[in-house]
């Protein structure tokens, strides 16, 4: 139900659509001092920093350490979560409620999870986003809250169905139009306005020139520099440039350059071995194209790059490459956030309460989602106190943060509606555009005996298994069962049957005596490696005679494994817009267009390639 209440204890739910009088009440003191002469205009001027300096000057110094944290909170309400919300809000951040994180730290930036509950649904997290806002503004000296997510699309996915979900960065990278790239940016940042979320911690700038790399993989536009700095610029703008105002602040990560290591920064401590000029040809272009299309933040990597700064530290907390490249040789002034402080890539040298002061003192403006709030809040309180770190330091970063909640027209539009989310978020159209985009990047790899597309009259009855990974949004899927429905629109009798990742051999048998029984088999592979009983299961269903199309549902990678597959696509992500344009492309209502973004070696051979950058068959080529 809708609540008026500002974070008392017992409130039930957040207002959806609060009044005139208590948005001119929470904003009154910062929109005087902000306030700009003249009529308002389609892009609205940028207050000066000397207005934003005088809030500044108001604030006490703990206001201002809470403004440079991003932090994670549980719950879809910000005042009146579930009980087990409320628990694990009481374990890792000593509070109930986001209303309650702010009042205590005044943080300046909550970062939202499907984890940490924060996004049933598109009414749900506008709610979620104005509670917050509202906890905020009605403190003394509030300021709004810059909220932020992780919404790249495709296998990192924060906000679902019904909201619109586009293909990964692979994906478009396989399509290869810069305006498809512009206009996933346009619409997911219309959509993600209109939901009160206005960081969003994409496009990933990263060249995955490394086929083994386990965290950046598809989230990569791709192993061409070029290319990939083309393709962030132009979703950069989609984000940022669209009817003249400022829809989200995009952010280009993770700097230096994420794309070629084997070590998964959540869970070690990646070393990246280019010379300074590999690093400027492969790692820097996109970065640099970003830039120059003014994106309006950069996230940092948990990476050690000897070449950059051979201190031993993560390029986090390195002030030669934070500070000396970044800032000073790149020409950067906007936001600095660095990637997440619990990640163990930032946590192996240091303890937590030195990371976020060292992270300060490299040049960074904002402190993303520490483990410990409190310990890394006091530690950057302390360090001002004793002198390690000057107020004026903190001053610096503030000021970068405030002007843009002030390029976002935060401090005039802190809340949105109810009536915005139904106009913008999920429409027909963007669900369409959707669709389209999703048909240019299906990238056909092998097409053996013309195996592909299979037709309705000869082939009917299809059985479809393969791995079935959790949904990236908790919305979409299971893969198999999508990609049967699918067909079965489109004129087949699809039967879905699960295998999962690594089928054992009474799975194995059950598939093999289905398969029998259709008339050909698609089949869904995932991350295959040389090991994995996928390949068993593949072979098993070559055996039986019946013809076999494969889908590889992330990596494209898993081609080189099954040689044999007379028919292979590649869809880069198994979200159900991919998955449903690939059904489209196995019935042959559309034809293949994309192109591989990554070469693809061999795998008894990894110094050769199998399948260049640029291949890709359309049907009646080979």
């Amino acid at each position: 139900m809708p609540d008026t209440s500002t974070g008392s204890k017992g409130s039930k739910g957040n207002t959806a659509t609060p009044s005139r009088r208590t948005v001119l009440a929470a904003t009154a003191g910062v929109t005087t001092a902000l306030a700009v002469a003249g009529p308002a205009h389609a892009a609205s001027p940028t207050p000066d920093d000397r207005k934003l300096r005088a809030l500044i000057a108001r604030m006490s110094l703990p206001e201002k350490v809470g403004q440079l944290f991003v932090m994670r909170v549980y719950g879809h309400s910000a005042t009146a979560p579930d009980q087990a919300d409320i628990d694990a809000n009481l374990k890792e951040i000593g509070v109930r409620t986001a209303a309650e994180l702010i009042a205590k730290y005044r943080v300046g930036g909550i970062i939202y999870f499907t984890w940490a509950h924060n996004t049933r649904d598109p009414h749900q997290i506008a709610d979620l986003s104005n509670g917050i806002q509202r906890a905020s503004l009605t403190q003394p000296r509030g300021l709004p809250v810059l909220v932020s997510t992780d919404q790249e699309h495709g296998i990192v996915c924060r906000v679902g169905e019904p909201a619109t979900l586009f293909p990964g960065a692979m994906a478009i990278g396989a399509g290869g139009s810069r305006s498809d790239a512009r206009t996933l940016g346009r619409i997911a940042g219309q959509e993600l306005k209109a939901l009160g979320i206005r960081q969003n911690y994409s496009p990933v700038a990263d060249v995955n020139v490394n086929p083994a790399n386990p965290v950046i993989g598809v989230r990569s536009f791709g192993s061409e520099p070029d290319a990939v700095a083309g393709m962030v610029a132009a979703e950069v703008a989609g984000y940022q440039r669209s009817r003249g105002d400022r829809q989200v602040a995009a952010t280009a990560k993770h700097f230096p350059g994420h794309g070629d290591t084997a070590v998964d920064s959540h869970y070690g401590f990646p070393v990246i071995t280019h010379t300074r000029e590999q690093w400027n040809r492969l790692d820097a272009p996109p970065f640099r194209a970003a830039i120059r299309a003014d994106i309006d933040s950069i996230m940092t990597a948990h990476i050690m790059v000897p070449a950059l700064d051979d201190s031993g530290d993560p390029a986090t907390l390195s002030r030669p490459i934070l500070t000396g490249i970044l800032r000073e040789e790149l020409g950067y002034d906007g936001l600095v956030v660095t990637d997440s402080l619990g990640m163990e890539g930032v946590r192996t040298k240091y303890g937590d309460d030195r990371v976020p002061v060292l992270a300060l003192k490299a040049g960074v403006d904002q402190l993303l989602n520490p483990p410990s709030i409190d310990i890394a809040w006091n530690a950057v309180l302390k360090a001002v106190q004793d002198g390690e770190l000057t107020e004026a330091r903190l001053d610096e970063s503030i000021l970068r943060i405030l002007r843009l909640k002030a390029k976002l027209r935060l401090f005039e539009e802190p809340y949105v509606s109810q009536g915005g989310v139904d106009r913008n978020v999920g429409t027909p159209s963007h669900l369409r555009t959707a669709d389209r985009i999703a048909e240019r990047t299906t990238t056909l790899l092998v097409n053996n005996g013309s195996v592909l597309p299979l037709s309705r009259r000869t082939h009917p009855k299809l059985l479809v298994v393969g791995a079935d990974p959790a949904s990236p949004s908790g919305t979409t899927g299971p893969p198999t069962g999508v990609l049967a429905a699918a067909l079965t629109e489109l004129g087949f009798t699809a039967t879905a049957l699960s295998t999962g990742t690594a089928p054992s051999a009474d799975t194995i048998a059950r598939a093999v005596e289905a398969a029998r029984k259709a008339d050909a088999v698609v089949v869904g592979t995932y991350n295959v490696t040389a090991s994995s009983t996928q390949k068993t299961l593949v072979e098993q269903l070559l055996a039986t005679g019946k013809p076999v199309a494969a889908v590889a549902i992330r990596n494209p990678y898993d081609v080189a494994q099954l040689p044999a597959v007379p028919a292979y696509l590649a869809s880069y992500s198994w979200t159900d817009v991919e998955l449903r344009a690939a059904a489209r492309v196995i019935a042959g209502r559309v034809s293949p267009r994309g192109r591989l973004p990554v070469p693809v070696q061999r795998a008894d051979d990894p110094t050769r390639v199998l399948y260049p950058v640029g291949h890709g068959l359309s049907y009646g080529s080979r």
